[in-house]
């Protein structure tokens, strides 16, 4: 049986506390896989953006310092989302790699309440990077 750690997707944002979160099973059609595949796509153009000005800014050659530094600001958080979103981009090719899907016709199970909680269903969860210890379940907007 497989641990949950190593099909778990590295979401593309961390807790208030700054600890990675992760989404566990699931088949990335839920909620919560929409939800950061959105994310993704709003960081990856976000930082397509910030290249096209910081080309700009570095071309006019007329930058006071305090530009420059709020240029290398926000072009090191933009690479730090754009690693996350490789990262975990990757994680999950890899894992495609190495276990083919097949169609067992087990994807859903749902419940009293209607909701689809089977191996379809995206569990969310912030994970201690240090210790693998489950802090709870991420919800609601992403923190950054």
């Amino acid at each position: 049986m497989l641990n949950p750690m190593d099909t778990a997707r590295l979401l593309p944002w961390t807790s208030p506390e700054g600890k990675p979160c992760f989404l566990l099973g699931g088949e990335g059609t839920g909620y919560v896989s929409r939800l950061a595949d959105r994310v993704e796509a709003a960081q990856m153009s976000s930082a397509a953006g910030l290249i096209e000005e910081a080309g700009r800014i570095l071309d006019g050659r007329s930058w006071t310092p305090g530009e420059i530094h709020l240029l290398a600001v926000e072009l090191n958080d933009s690479l730090m989302k754009v690693r996350r979103v490789a990262e975990s981009r990757g994680a999950r090719l890899l894992l495609l790699a190495d276990n083919p899907t097949e169609d067992d016709g087990t994807d859903t199970d749902t419940d009293r309440d209607g909701a689809d909680d089977g191996p379809g269903a995206d569990r969310g969860l912030d994970v201690d990077g240090a210790d693998g210890v489950e802090h709870g379940a991420a919800q609601g907007a992403p923190a950054r």
